[in-house]
């Protein structure tokens, strides 16, 4: 290569001129560049991984414990070659290969340096041989050994103000990490938050640069963090009414703040350790690789930083929030996508949670709220929070003396107790979503404040001697809740949920009955007894037709005991014989006994917090209307038995047969009705209804609450049925007026017919008396004779309350054909099953059309 020599000699003489005059450097110098041409440097070859791991292990044999290391090698690499998302593992190996060789001690004497007439010059005399005069003083003035930051050091201090020393700034920056002013950075104190500022000190020899300055800019963050964080921490600690859950916060705050002391007083030491090492003058280039600088400190304190950061924002969040809403703030920042905040986060919130979970068990596993600061999410009224409920002694098992008038006079008194029962379960403990922890959910909140209430019921209200068993049997299966185990909490709920309403189904139908009660409520106010009813009304009927300022409540009782007594109902339990009481209402004047009649079932505690007063007041509205009900359907009874004993009575008398025909035709239409009417208040309605409520009672799935929803669902649905209520606004009692209305019509008709009848008797003895004395037979004198003029009143009656009862009964039905129920519509079709009233009003408007 004539051509390439003649080149490469011209180009090392032009860039390297000492050369020219230095056989041996020129030769240096043609023999590597003849090394690096005949190089495969850039050229493309095949990566032989293996290769290069048997000379990364080979090199590994070095290693003070070489086994150890070859077998972490091969795991790393294998872990390396099982990642996807690397493509160039290859290079990477290489390029570590590399580094690990260069950073192998150069200083054995079989190492042979690179280049080495390229060094600095050392410090032996220089070489004789002396530039050329022509060449230009490369160099020549540079003192011998010293980098290019040291040459600039140097001509600092020869032109103007050094650089601060860095131990000097080091040590105002522990200072600063530790919220104190230094020497040469100061803090500036403001009465605003937010608006503190770091000062640096005019000094007239040295200058700070503003690299450093931004550098201790984010060094004196943390400090500034840390104040805040100390701060908050020994405020709260004379503070009275701080809750558990903030004080948990800040022992937790505590214990960080003194893992950071540790921090800062390691780094003091290094910085004096090296501080003494300068000042006896054995600094060197080692010193400067291991010694504590702002840099390093800067790594070292960023982890802090985090951390900081972190406590921080937690403090500022504490100062509005407490007890529960501040658990959930620190749960929300959870949701972070750094692994060092979730993690930091998580262990906060594991000791901060201490103080829930705590009051948490206590509550879930025993009933007893512990919460002195208001802090869970279930909080206690004052008002009743010491309020006990005693049990009422008719509750327990007696016989049947002295039934009907032993509860009677304690009417207002347990009146009082039947409301406090009630407002012991839906008001003593409320339930605040607002403290609610996200980690709980609302569903499985609801679930510990239903538990809680339920074994806290069981316990003061249902005076329950097994609840100490039910309170065992829920904390061995509990076991300990915490925030790292939300999978265990969960299931600790559900079975706390479970056991508690178990327990609390078993106390109510078991100890006390209450399906018996139910059942009670359902023979006697809903009359479902048949035969009691009837017992009560053909014994009270007398009596009830009199005014009712004329009746006493003591001859009422006696007259129900007899009809308890002479029905099945003597079958039932005494303890459900002693609550059944007949009283009266509040009456005005002209009013009668069946106005003012009505029964009353007591109920004590703990079943008066099922069967609470507004229960108790539509149970007395049911028994009312169906009680009006039986008195229409037994009046048309006896009405009826009475016109077909008058068919044989009267053939005397043809011209009122068609009279009577009338009659029969119309108190045939009015049973039909009253008869349907009475089959879908009891079969349809009733029967249904109980049928509801017998299954979720034979289920046992649910809380008190859901007892007493499903009671009330079972009685509203009565309700609204049995009175036809309509859902539409300003209309929904207006079925029920009119079947109030055709109510009184049937009355009043029996009334008229009864008065047909006494005219016909009347009128029957005026002729046989007529017969006698045409025969010349003498007998007694008849009764105050009936003018026709009575007769044609008592037609026109009859007729009035016919047409009345027919035109009623006509809306009623068309009203229940497009009613929303669909249990009325078919009342509607069973009250008009042949379009009876259709084609009768088909005909009465076919005959006004003719006599118009």
């Amino acid at each position: 290569m004539p051509d390439g020599s003649t080149s490469l000699d011209a180009l090392i003489a032009s860039l390297v001129p000492q050369s020219r005059i230095n056989p041996c450097l020129y030769d240096e110098l043609v023999a590597h560049c003849k090394e690096i041409l005949s190089s495969h440097i850039g050229q493309s070859h095949d990566n032989d991984t293996g290769h290069l791991a048997s000379l990364i292990k080979r090199q590994l044999l070095h290693h003070p414990s070489p086994s150890s290391a070859s077998l972490r090698f091969t795991n790393l690499l294998s872990r390396l070659l099982d990642q996807p998302v690397l493509s160039r593992k290859h290079e990477f190996l290489l390029f570590l290969h590399s580094l690990a060789s260069e950073s192998s001690p150069r200083s054995s004497a079989t190492a042979t340096p690179f280049l080495a007439t390229l060094r600095p010059p050392s410090t032996r005399p220089a070489s004789t041989t002396l530039p050329s005069p022509a060449d230009p003083p490369v160099r020549q003035q540079q003192p011998k050994g010293m980098s290019k930051a040291e040459l600039l050091r140097e001509y600092r201090i020869r032109t103007g103000r050094p650089h601060l020393p860095e131990h000097l700034l080091l040590r105002d920056t522990l200072y600063l990490l530790q919220g104190i002013s230094g020497k040469y950075v100061q803090l500036s104190f403001s009465d605003q938050e937010g608006l503190n500022k770091l000062v640096f000190a005019d000094d007239t020899k040295y200058i700070i640069p503003p690299s450093l300055k931004s550098l201790v800019h984010r060094l004196a963050e943390v400090g500034h963090l840390y104040s805040r964080v100390d701060t908050f921490v020994k405020d709260r600690e004379g503070r009275p009414g701080v809750g558990m859950i903030e004080q948990s916060l800040c022992h937790h705050l505590q214990a960080q703040l003194t893992e950071y002391y540790r921090l800062i007083a390691i780094l003091e030491s290094q910085m004096s350790t090296a501080l003494a090492h300068n000042l006896d003058g054995d600094s060197d280039a080692r010193d400067e690789r291991t010694g504590l600088t702002l840099k390093r400190l800067n790594v070292w304190i960023n982890e802090w930083r985090l951390r900081m950061r972190m406590m921080s924002v937690c403090v500022e969040g504490a100062r509005d929030a407490q007890g529960g809403a501040l658990v959930n703030l620190i749960h929300s920042y959870t949701d972070n996508g750094d692994p060092f905040v979730r993690k930091f986060t998580d262990q906060l919130l594991e000791e901060v949670s201490t103080p829930f979970f705590s009051t948490l068990h206590k509550w879930l596993f025993s009933g007893e709220l512990y919460d002195p600061y208001n802090e869970f999410f279930v909080s206690v009224d004052p008002e009743l929070a010491h309020v006990q409920y005693l049990l009422h002694p008719s509750s327990l098992a007696g016989g049947l003396d002295g039934v009907f008038g032993a509860l009677s006079g304690e009417a207002e008194d347990m009146s009082t107790e039947r409301e406090s029962g009630l407002r012991l379960w839906e008001a003593k403990y409320q339930f605040r979503k607002d403290m609610l922890p996200m980690f709980v959910g609302e569903a499985f909140g609801n679930k510990i404040f239903s538990t809680g209430k339920s074994l806290n019921f069981i316990r003061y209200s249902c005076h329950d001697s097994d609840w100490v068993a039910t309170r065992e049997k829920m904390s061995s299966t509990g076991g300990i809740l915490k925030y790292s185990d939300i999978a265990g909490l969960e299931r600790s709920i559900d079975s706390a949920y479970l056991t508690a309403s178990q327990r609390l189904f078993e106390v109510f139908i078991e100890k006390f009955k209450l399906m018996d009660h139910l059942r009670a409520l359902k023979h006697y106010l809903l009359l479902g007894h048949g035969d009691f009813a009837e017992q009560l009304m053909e014994a009270l009927g007398p009596s009830l037709a009199r005014p009712a300022n004329t009746l006493f409540r003591h001859n009422l009782t006696a007259t129900l005991e007899t009809a308890v007594r002479t029905s099945n109902a003597q079958n039932d339990p005494p303890d459900v014989l002693r609550r059944l009481d007949a009283r009266m209402l509040e009456y005005s004047h002209g009013e009668i006994g069946w106005d003012v009649f009505t029964l009353e079932y007591k109920v004590d505690a703990p079943t008066d917090t099922i069967l609470d007063p507004d229960s108790m007041m539509k149970y007395l509205k049911l028994f009312n209307h169906l009680w009006k009900m039986k008195r229409v359907e037994s009046t048309l009874s006896q009405g009826w038995m009475r016109v077909a004993g008058a068919s044989r009575t009267f053939l005397r008398l043809p011209d009122l047969e068609y009279d009577w025909h009338q009659i029969r035709l119309v108190m045939a239409e009015m049973i039909q009705f009253i008869r349907q009417m009475q089959a879908y208040c009891q079969l349809e309605v009733m029967e249904c209804s109980w049928k509801i409520l017998t299954e979720f009672f034979h289920k046992r799935e649910g809380d008190l609450d859901a007892m007493i929803e499903a009671h009330r669902s079972y009685l509203d649905r009565m309700v609204k049925k049995v009175f036809l209520l309509s859902p539409k606004a300003g209309k929904e009692e207006n079925l029920l007026n009119q079947v109030r209305d055709v109510f009184q019509t049937i009355l009043q008709f029996r009334d008229a017919t009864d008065n047909f009848y006494h005219y016909c008797l009347s009128e029957s003895a005026r002729r046989d008396q007529a017969r006698d004395l045409d025969r010349g037979v003498h007998s007694a004198p008849a009764s105050d004779r009936v003018g026709p003029q009575s007769l044609l009143q008592i037609r026109t009656l009859v007729k009035e309350y016919s047409t009345s009862f027919s035109d009623t009964t006509q809306a009623i039905v068309h009203a229940l054909q497009s009613h929303p129920d669909l249990d009325c519509r078919f009342l509607g079709i069973r009250l008009s099953f042949s379009d009876f009233y259709r084609t009768k009003k088909d005909h009465q408007l076919l005959h006004q059309h003719r006599s118009s």
